[in-house]
C-alpha cells in the first residue's frame, strides 16, 4: 500500500510540513539562543566596561591596597559584587566568583562552598591576563572572566557563570509548541494529500491496469480519456503507443524468429560481445565447437588468450580502425577459423564485437590428404619411372648385346610397366568412385554363389602359398541388391591381402550370414598380424603397414581406399580387428536392398 503513488504524494506532504517546522524550530531556537548569549555578554560588557566600569573600579581596589588596611581585600571586592548583584543579574541560576589569579583556585562565591571546579576557557583568558568573553553556544552555561592586573600579575579574576536554566526552560516551551504545530500540519497534510492525489493516481491506476493488459499481449481496448488536462493527453498518447506498438512488436517478433532461426541451425558458430567483453549471445554451433556449457564467467579478452588466440578488444575497437580480423586455431581436435567483426547499434556508435567461427577440420584433413595423395602418388610413379629409365639406359649404352640381360632388363620393364598400369587403373576407379556413386551397376545377385566363385579362384593361390581356405555360411544369405562386380572386386582384394601377409601354412577361413537387414562377410587369418596404431590408417590412401614387402608383393597402396569406397557407395561398412602374431579379422557388411 506504502509504495504507491498516492501514499508518496501524502509521504510528500507530511515530509514537507515536518521539513517547514524543522528548518522555522531550527533558526528559532538559533536565534533565541544567539539572542540570549549576546544579551548576557552585552550585559557583562556594559556593567564592567560601560559608564559605571566595575573592573576599573575594582582593579584600582587591588593596586591601591595595602597588606595594612584592616578590611581584607577579598572582603571589599565581595562587597562590591554584593552591591553590583541587580546589575549583574545574579539569581540562583547566575552567580559571581572571585577567583585567585595565578590558578584559578575559588576564593569567594555567591553559591558558597563548589566541588571541582571547572577552568572554562574564559578563565584561562583571564589567567593569562586577558578578558574572557567569548561566546559557546555549544555548552550548557555562560560566563565571562575579568582579570585584576597589578604590577603586570594577574591577582584576582572576577568571574560570572550561568547555567542557562532559563534559557533551556525557554527552549522546551518552543519545542513543545513546535511539536503541538507538527502534529496539527501533519493531521492536515495527511487529509488534504490523501483527496489531492486520489485526482492524478485514479487516472494512473486505470493505465496501470491497461498496460498490464498490453503486456499480456491486449492490444485492442482503448482507455477513455474523460478530461482536456495533462491526463488526458497522457491517456490519448498512450492509446497512440498502444497501437503503435503492437504493430512494431509484431516486425519485431518476425525478424527476431527469423534471425533465432538462423543462429540455431546454422553449422558455422556466432558470438556476440558488447564493449566490456561480456558475451550476449552464443548460438549452440559456437558452443559445440568450443565446448563449453554455461556463459556467466565468458570474458572477451580472458576467453580467448585461453583458448590461443591473440587478440583483445582493444585491438578490434582502437588499432584495427573497425575492419574484420581473421585468425585460425586447433581447438580439441577440431580446425577453426575465426573472423572478429565489430558491430554499430546506432550511427557510428559501436555496440559491441561479432565472432563467426567456422569448422575448417574437414577442409584441412582434405588439404593434408590431397597434399599426401600427390606425394603418394608422385612417389609411387617415380620408383618404377626411374626403374624403367635406368634399365632402359643400361639397354642402350650395349645391355642388348647380352641376350640373357636385355631380356631380363625387359622383364623388368615389362613389370614396372604394369604397376604403373595397375596404379593408374586403381587412381582411376578411385576417382570414380569420388565424383560418381551413380557409377554403380547394381543388380539383384547370389551372395552366397559370388563368395563360392572367388573362394575357388583365390584357392589355387592359396595353395601355392601353402594355406588353406574355405568358406562357410553361418546362415541362409539373401540375394542382395549391389554392384556385383564392385562386391567381388572388394572380396578379392581382402582375401588377397590375407593370402599375401600370412606366413607358410596359414589358414583363411571366409563366413558370410544375415544379421536383421545386413549380410555381413568375414575374412580370418592367422598371418602376421596388424600393430593397433596402424589399424585406423589402413584405409587412407597409398598407406601400407609395410612398405618393403608390399612393394615387393606388388600392391599399389590404394586397394583397401578401393575396398572402403565401394562399400561406403553401397552404405555399408567394413571394419578390421588384429593382433601382431595371431592374425587379422576384416567384416564387411552390406545392406538388403530389392530392386524396385
Amino acid at each position: 500500500m506504502f509504495k504507491s503513488i498516492q501514499w508518496k504524494l501524502v509521504a510528500m506532504f507530511v515530509l514537507l510540513v515536518i521539513s517547514v517546522v524543522i528548518v522555522v524550530g531550527t533558526f528559532l531556537l538559533d536565534s533565541v539562543a544567539s539572542f540570549y548569549h549576546n544579551e548576557f555578554i552585552n550585559q557583562m560588557q556594559n556593567v564592567f566596561f560601560g559608564q559605571r566600569n566595575l573592573a576599573k573600579e575594582m582593579e584600582d581596589i587591588v593596586i591601591a591596597y595595602s597588606e595594612d588596611a584592616g578590611e581584607p581585600l577579598q572582603e571589599k571586592l565581595l562587597s562590591i559584587l554584593y552591591a553590583s548583584s541587580g546589575p549583574l543579574g545574579i539569581d540562583s541560576y547566575r552567580h559571581y566568583y572571585i577567583l585567585e589569579g595565578k590558578l584559578g583556585e575559588v576564593l569567594e562565591s555567591s553559591e558558597g562552598y563548589i566541588e571541582n571546579f571547572e577552568k572554562t576557557d574564559n578563565i584561562i583568558k583571564a589567567i593569562l591576563g586577558k578578558n574572557g568573553n567569548e561566546v559557546r553556544t555549544a555548552e550548557n552555561y555562560m560566563d565571562f572572566a575579568v582579570p585584576l592586573i597589578k604590577n603586570g600579575e594577574v591577582k584576582y579574576i572576577i568571574y560570572i557563570k550561568d547555567k542557562e536554566e532559563e534559557l533551556r526552560n525557554m527552549m522546551s516551551e518552543i519545542i513543545e509548541i513546535l511539536i503541538k504545530a507538527v502534529i496539527l500540519g501533519l493531521v492536515i497534510s495527511i487529509i488534504l494529500g490523501f483527496f489531492l492525489s486520489t485526482t492524478i493516481t485514479k487516472p494512473i491506476s486505470t493505465l496501470t491496469a491497461r498496460a498490464e493488459k498490453l503486456a499480456s499481449g491486449d492490444f485492442e481496448h482503448k482507455i477513455e480519456v474523460k478530461s482536456e488536462d495533462e491526463i488526458g493527453k497522457l491517456t490519448n498518447t498512450f492509446n497512440y503507443m498502444a497501437g503503435e506498438l503492437k504493430h512494431t512488436l509484431e516486425e519485431i517478433a518476425q525478424e527476431k524468429n527469423k534471425v533465432e532461426t538462423i543462429l540455431l541451425y546454422m553449422t558455422d558458430g556466432v558470438m556476440a560481445f558488447d564493449l566490456s567483453g561480456k558475451v550476449l549471445h552464443i548460438n549452440p554451433a559456437a558452443r559445440r565447437m568450443l565446448g563449453i556449457d554455461g556463459t556467466e564467467e565468458i570474458s572477451f579478452n580472458s576467453f580467448f588468450k585461453e583458448i590461443n588466440i591473440e587478440i583483445s578488444m582493444e585491438d578490434l575497437i582502437y588499432l584495427e580502425q573497425w575492419k574484420t580480423v581473421e585468425r585460425t586455431v586447433k581447438l580439441n581436435d577440431i580446425h577453426i577459423r575465426a573472423y572478429f567483426a565489430p558491430f554499430n547499434i546506432e550511427k557510428d556508435k559501436l555496440g559491441g564485437v561479432i565472432v563467426v567461427l567456422q569448422d575448417i577440420t574437414e577442409q584441412q584433413k582434405l588439404e593434408i590428404a590431397r597434399r599426401e595423395f600427390v606425394a603418394n602418388v608422385s612417389h609411387e610413379l617415380r620408383t618404377p619411372l626411374t626403374t624403367i629409365k635406368s634399365y632402359v639406359e643400361t639397354l642402350l649404352e650395349g645391355a642388348m648385346e647380352d641376350q640373357d640381360t636385355a631380356v631380363h632388363f625387359l622383364n623388368v620393364v615389362n613389370a614396372e610397366s604394369d604397376r604403373m598400369t595397375r596404379l593408374v587403373k586403381d587412381l582411376l576407379t578411385l576417382s570414380k568412385l569420388d565424383h560418381d556413386n551413380s557409377a554403380l551397376v547394381k543388380s539383384e545377385f547370389s551372395l552366397k554363389q559370388l563368395l563360392q566363385e572367388v573362394v575357388e579362384k583365390l584357392e589355387m593361390s592359396a595353395k601355392n602359398n601353402g594355406h588353406t581356405i574355405t568358406f562357410s555360411a553361418i546362415t541362409e544369405i539373401p540375394d542382395i541388391y549391389a554392384d556385383r562386380d564392385k562386391i567381388e572386386q572388394v572380396v578379392i582384394n581382402i582375401i588377397s591381402n590375407a593370402i599375401k601377409y600370412t606366413p607358410y601354412g596359414g589358414h583363411i577361413s571366409v563366413y558370410a550370414g544375415k544379421i536383421y537387414n545386413e549380410v555381413y562377410i568375414k575374412v580370418i587369418d592367422n598371418g602376421i598380424g596388424i600393430p593397433k596404431e596402424d589399424i585406423p590408417r589402413l584405409f587412407e590412401r597409398f598407406y601400407r603397414v609395410d612398405k618393403a614387402r608390399s612393394r615387393e608383393l606388388g600392391g599399389t597402396g590404394l586397394g583397401l581406399a578401393i575396398a572402403k569406397e565401394i562399400v561406403t557407395a553401397h552404405q555399408g561398412t567394413i571394419t578390421v580387428e588384429s593382433e601382431i602374431g595371431k592374425g587379422t579379422e576384416v567384416i564387411i557388411k552390406l545392406p538388403i536392398t530389392r530392386a524396385e
